[in-house]
């Protein structure tokens, strides 16, 4: 049987995934038994001399009320629409597959229960790490496992920028402008640098790995606009990179600490290694130790791959509904990032005396053309209320957590 698949959203990664498709169709085939072709391709304008011009609609009830079409792939993006169409496809008894991160963080839980209720597969693979496949494999190749930590270099745009500002000596806004052109950043790229997409990852691997929705209003989130050159600097004089890193760590009492934050990474780990749009997730679970899933984490071919996997997946066998399961979390499930111990990277206006006098062992750093006064080092074990604390009355300019 053809299995008839609606795009909604004809932008960058639902013309992707129409494009992997078409011209992939005959590969795909050899894998399903039931061969897949574009039905409609949902979008509000009209695509003349488009080579699927035959397939637009403009009018979601035309998909939603079609019962040859078996699975949507949604790929508006947001929480408004999106959120309305996913819930009335799978509630007609539609698959659904999505790269859309920002629902799966806000509505998963929600959205998984009607496919469960109605039988059907809600899949998102696309969602975290663009065409990276870490969803599936965490789900079901790790399941032996008690997972216990994931970090990772999540967003692509900010990663990229960071890159640029250690390697070429950038300001943050240049290579801002720098990615902005190349296409890496957005117009308004506040969801990047800000932290918010990295957040939204974060949290759908933390209800993945640990079983229970994470919202992304319980995961405290801080972007890179505050990184300096000076800072890339004083990192690189000790052997560190800096990097935006999601992160969820499982507490002994089954709570969890998720949060979104610049990091000092030691080039002892892999991570400080992972340049320009790359993304790398790390997990960590007590059988297997630590896995690293590695690749291109955004861009029109690696998403849409991604979301045509997730339709191959339901077109291999149309019966059997596919959803993660986890529970509808709770607003005491997940603690404050106040908890968790690291050193840290201080940087301020102070003298080495009062700094020692206040933090006792630390490890000072240079840089050249430092202006006078400024002071940067790195502290002993604490956590970050401890720090402020004893940053009591001093200028600080930047306090970035290490990562062990």
């Amino acid at each position: 049987t053809m299995v008839k698949v609606a795009i909604l959203g004809y932008g960058t990664v639902g013309g992707g995934v129409a494009e992997i498709l078409h011209k992939n169709g005959a590969h795909i085939s050899q894998r399903v038994d039931n061969p897949v072709e574009v039905k409609y391709i949902l979008t509000r304008r009209d695509y003349p001399g488009d080579p699927f011009e035959d397939k637009i609609v403009q009018d979601f009830s035309i998909i939603e009320h079609d019962p040859e079409v078996r699975v949507v792939a949604e790929c508006i993006g947001g929480t408004t629409v999106a959120l309305d169409y996913a819930r009335r496809a799978l509630n007609a008894g539609k698959h659904v597959v999505t790269s859309n991160k920002e629902l799966v963080a806000a509505y998963g839980y929600e959205l998984l229960q009607i496919a469960k209720e109605k039988g059907c597969s809600f899949l998102f693979e696309a969602s975290v790490g663009g065409g990276i496949p870490i969803l599936r494999p965490m789900s079901s190749c790790l399941a032996a496992n008690e997972l216990s930590e994931i970090v990772g270099i999540l967003n692509g745009t900010t990663n990229y920028i960071l890159t640029r500002m250690i390697r070429g000596g950038l300001s943050f806004d240049d290579a801002l402008k720098e990615a902005q052109e190349k296409g890496y950043a957005e117009a308004d790229p506040t969801a990047d640098i800000e932290g918010h997409d990295a957040c939204r990852k974060i949290c759908i691997l933390a209800a993945l790995a640990f079983g229970q929705h994470v919202y992304p209003d319980q995961v405290p989130t801080q972007g890179i606009r505050g990184v300096t050159l000076a800072d890339v600097a004083y990192a690189d004089s000790c052997g560190y990179k800096i990097k935006l890193l999601g992160r969820a760590i499982r507490e002994g009492d089954g709570k969890l600490c998720a949060f979104v934050a610049p990091h000092l990474v030691p080039a002892s780990n892999p991570l400080s290694g992972v340049e320009d749009v790359f993304n790398a997730i790390s997990v960590t679970g007590n059988a297997i130790g630590d896995v690293m899933f590695y690749g291109r984490g955004a861009g029109k071919l690696p998403t849409a791959s991604a979301v045509v996997a997730d339709v191959i997946d339901i077109a291999k066998d149309l019966k059997t509904a596919r959803c993660a399961v986890w529970g509808p979390g709770s607003r005491d499930l997940v603690v404050s990032s106040d908890i968790l111990s690291s050193r840290w990277y201080v940087r301020g206006t102070a003298s080495m005396d009062k700094v020692r006098a206040a933090f006792g062992e630390i490890s000072p750093l240079a840089r050249g053309g430092a202006p006078a006064g400024e002071t940067a080092f790195l502290t002993a074990p604490m956590t970050e209320p401890q720090v402020r604390a004893r940053l009591e009355g001093m200028e600080l300019h930047s306090l970035i957590r290490v990562l062990e």
